[in-house]
């Protein structure tokens, strides 16, 4: 398991610590994993180094966490606290699940104790996430809620029949209520969020949500310095997807291939990943955030196309990769699956990557940033990270074996043991391999493959 920790980067769901000082900054760990996507910290490993440097006191340390987190967190909240040895230093491991909270510190109250995670820190929750938070509690959605703003009128009825009827489907005001695009609000059926975002008339609906545009721009060279090209989408959601694929399209394609008597369109990125992280970022933006918008960029080497809103709590990258779903927006994304603009719950990413892996390009980046997440794609064939036959040799190793010594490298490279610690510390400043040890001069040190992990930052 220490292997396993070790050979991974911390990050949104895991935390190295030296020792437990300072208590409190474990605390707030705890909370923030709680109210994210649960994580685990390994106590006793130096963070940046990851050296298993174990601490002392282990029974006595253990139980002065177990106080404090009894004491400190509210509600209560009992994470496994697990104690093991690794080549005879005792480590404290804390694993703690994703609870639906808000938690927070006891002493400081829910205004100022909520914690949340944001890569590999911690962060207080400012007001909106505290609610956030809170309606999951109560399985709440915020395009779910009443747009008291507005008036059921508001709802373009021939809009939903018009996209309705080209999947041959009915869109009746009755419908509206069904899927929730019209909910109660004080004795009187009004939009919900949800409602107007997808079919609500545009006037008011850009009145009521001014930044719910798609902002696209096709810049020159690998930088935001100059634009060739922009478009502010500002049409309801169904039809903006179109409108923002045109807009790719038109700055992606590279020209035609002739088969047979047909001409077929040549595109630099996938159509099918570029639809896929399109939809993504329409249905899983956290429309709430005031002041941000969805961004299409486009450079000469990728395309970023970022939204507004990290995960949804519970959720960490690996397990939405994985394929695990969670719907941020659940009215936008039950009429994106009525009309077909979804095909299976929760299977977006990975498609992602297993068309890329399939066309042989470079896959696409995952990235949380803040409070925004970012899909980074990019043309071309996937450059190789192994440029020496001497690494390849290593990498094969590992990819049959669990870890590999210096001296068993040495044995396969046929070198000197000066020679051998040369390379091993290239591979692992490249990332091809991961050094797990008590320290540089361990004698028992090995390397394991890295864990292939999305970016939390």
């Amino acid at each position: 398991m220490i292997e396993d920790l070790i050979s991974r980067n911390e990050g949104k769901t895991l935390e190295f610590k030296e020792n437990t000082q300072p208590l409190e900054k474990i605390i707030q760990t705890i909370i923030a994993f709680a109210n994210t996507a649960g994580g685990v910290i390994v106590i006793g490993v130096k963070d940046l180094k990851k050296e298993v440097i174990g601490i002392q006191n282990v029974l006595r340390e253990e139980g002065r966490l177990a106080n404090a987190i009894a004491d400190s967190i509210e509600p209560l909240l009992t994470p496994n606290i697990q104690l093991t040895s690794w080549r005879r230093r005792d480590l404290i491991v804390i694993q703690v699940p994703y609870s639906i909270g808000p938690y927070y510190l006891k002493s400081k109250g829910k205004e100022v104790g909520t914690f949340i995670r944001f890569g590999s820190t911690n962060r207080l929750a400012d007001n909106a996430t505290i609610e956030a938070i809170s309606r999951s509690k109560y399985h709440l959605f915020y395009d779910e809620l009443p747009c008291h703003q507005a008036l059921k009128e508001d709802i373009d009825y021939e809009l939903g029949k018009e996209l309705f009827s080209k999947v041959s489907k009915k869109f009746t005001p009755q419908n509206a209520k069904s899927i929730e695009l019209l909910v109660s609000y004080q004795g009187h059926e009004v939009p919900s969020v949800g409602g107007m975002l997808l079919f609500g008339k545009s006037e008011k609906r850009n009145e009521i949500f001014p930044n719910a545009m798609i902002r696209c721009a096709r810049f020159k060279g690998k930088s935001k310095v100059n634009f060739i090209d922009q478009l502010d989408v500002y049409e309801s959601l169904p039809l903006a997807v179109e409108i923002v694929l045109g807009f790719v399209r038109k700055h992606s394609m590279v020209g035609y291939e002739i088969e047979s008597v047909r001409r077929k369109e040549v595109f630099e990125y996938p159509p099918q990943v570029v639809r896929e992280a399109v939809i993504n970022a329409l249905v899983h933006a956290d429309y709430s955030v005031k002041g941000s918008n969805i961004q299409i960029a486009i450079f000469d080497d990728r395309i970023e196309i970022t939204n507004p809103g990290a995960l949804p709590f519970g959720l960490s990258l690996e397990t939405a990769i994985s394929g695990f779903s969670q719907l941020r927006n659940k009215v936008i994304g039950r009429v994106f699956r009525e009309l077909n603009l979804i095909e299976h719950w929760g299977t977006g990413l990975g498609r992602m990557i297993e068309i890329c892996q399939d066309q042989g390009i470079s896959e696409p980046l995952f990235e949380e940033i803040d409070n925004y997440f970012k899909v980074t794609l990019f043309h071309g064939a996937k450059s190789a990270q192994i440029s020496e036959k001497w690494e390849e040799q290593i990498v094969k190793y590992l990819n049959e074996e669990k870890e590999i010594t210096p001296k068993q490298a040495q044995q396969i490279w046929n070198v000197t043991s000066r020679t051998t610690t040369t390379r091993l510390k290239k591979m692992s400043e490249k990332g091809l391999i991961v050094e797990v040890s008590t320290g540089p001069y361990d004698p028992y040190k090995t390397f394991v493959k890295p864990r292939k992990q999305p970016r939390n930052i």
